[in-house]
Order: structure tokens, then C-alpha cells, then sequence
């Protein structure tokens, strides 16, 4: 490689840098104070750059907040896109509950954002929402529905199976607060992590299992 390709790289990286430290930082202050509340001026003083810099990369406010909306979508997302058909399904429902405990876990903020944005409305996210999650929600209930259908599961209807799980996993990010103030522990503590996932697997599929 020449010098002038590797120069060329490490601008990239250091671009690369620059724009995820800008998203983390926005996530952070969206997180606290909304997109009303928070300032380009503490975004760009958290990730450690100029507001014209940070300008640069997201020409608005708006702009920044659509960014790190989508970059949460992707990563909430991410789970329901790994279920699979090809598993048993008991364990595929199971493993999924794990990974959406894993997304409370790793990242809180995120959820909790992404819940604000809902309750908004989600004005900034329908788009996605609509283009995103329907079609992918309604390819993933149609596999529930063929396990329904073959007796693998109980006669569940899939859309509320898959609601349920979003609302109990994410209810420990998004009311981080009052479990810790309950129970004293938190998701950082991987017991207590342990506990709760062998719990709420047990209680959803306990209740979806087939006894025919």
C-alpha cells in the first residue's frame, strides 16, 4: 500500500471516529433531555469537537436526532432479524428473548430514547417504522404462525406474542430505575442478569408451549 493510500485510511478512520463519537454523545444527551432539551452546543462539547464540525457531519439538529434514531433502530432490530425458522421453536422464542435482554442491557439509553420517540408519536420515525419494522415484523409472525398452525406452539396470536416480549425485556431498560430502587440490582449485574432471563423465558414460554 503507498503512503498516499494509507494516508487516505487513516483519514477515513479518523472521519469515522469523529461521527460515532458525535452519535454516541447525541445519544446520550437525547436520551436525558429530549431532542427540545438538548443543545448542538453539549453535543458537540461531549464528543469533543466544534459545533461547526459537528455541523459538518449533521447539518441540523433534527438532522443528528433522525441519525442516532436510526442507528438505535438498527441495533433493537437486530434480534428479530437473527429469529429463525430453522430452529426448534421453543428455542428459538427463548434465545430471542435473550438477545432483546442482551440490547436492555449493552444499551439502555438507546431504549430508553426509542421509547420517548414512541410515546411522541414517533413524528421522526414513522418512515422507518413503516418501511422497517412492519414488513419485518409481519415475515417473522408468519414463521410463529406456521408453528401455531404445525401445533409447535400454543395458539397464539404472533403480533401480540412478539409485543409481549418487546415490552417485558425492555421494560428493565426503559424502568431501570425502579427495578434497581425494587429489587436493589440492576442488568450490570450478571446474576441478576441470569435471574431475569431464566424468568421471563420461563414465564413466555411456560405460556406458549403446546398441550394438545
Amino acid at each position: 500500500m503507498t503512503e498516499g493510500c494509507k494516508g487516505v485510511g487513516k483519514r477515513s478512520q479518523a472521519v469515522a471516529a469523529k461521527r460515532d463519537a458525535i452519535l454516541q454523545a447525541g445519544l446520550s444527551e437525547f436520551s436525558k433531555y429530549g431532542v427540545h432539551g438538548a443543545t448542538l452546543e453539549n453535543i458537540a462539547d461531549i464528543a469533543g469537537v466544534s459545533k461547526t464540525n459537528l455541523l459538518y457531519h449533521f447539518p441540523s439538529k433534527d438532522a443528528l436526532y433522525i441519525a442516532v434514531l436510526k442507528q438505535i433502530l438498527a441495533v433493537w432490530l437486530a434480534p428479530l432479524r437473527a429469529f429463525r425458522s430453522d430452529i426448534e421453536p421453543l428455542t428459538a422464542i427463548g434465545e430471542y428473548i435473550r438477545l432483546k435482554m442482551d440490547v436492555s442491557r449493552e444499551h439502555p439509553q438507546a431504549s430508553r430514547l426509542f421509547c420517548m420517540e414512541m410515546l411522541q408519536g414517533a413524528p421522526l420515525l414513522m418512515g422507518e417504522l413503516a418501511d422497517d419494522v412492519r414488513p419485518l415484523v409481519a415475515e417473522k409472525s408468519a414463521i410463529i404462525a406456521d408453528w401455531v398452525a404445525q401445533r409447535k406452539l400454543a395458539p397464539v396470536d404472533p403480533h401480540h406474542l412478539i409485543f409481549m416480549i418487546w415490552a417485558t425485556t425492555q421494560h428493565y431498560a426503559d424502568f431501570a430505575v425502579q427495578v434497581e430502587a425494587v429489587t436493589g440490582a440492576s442488568l450490570n449485574d450478571d446474576a441478576f442478569f441470569r435471574h431475569t432471563v431464566e424468568n421471563v423465558q420461563r414465564m413466555i414460554i411456560e405460556g406458549i408451549r403446546p398441550r394438545y
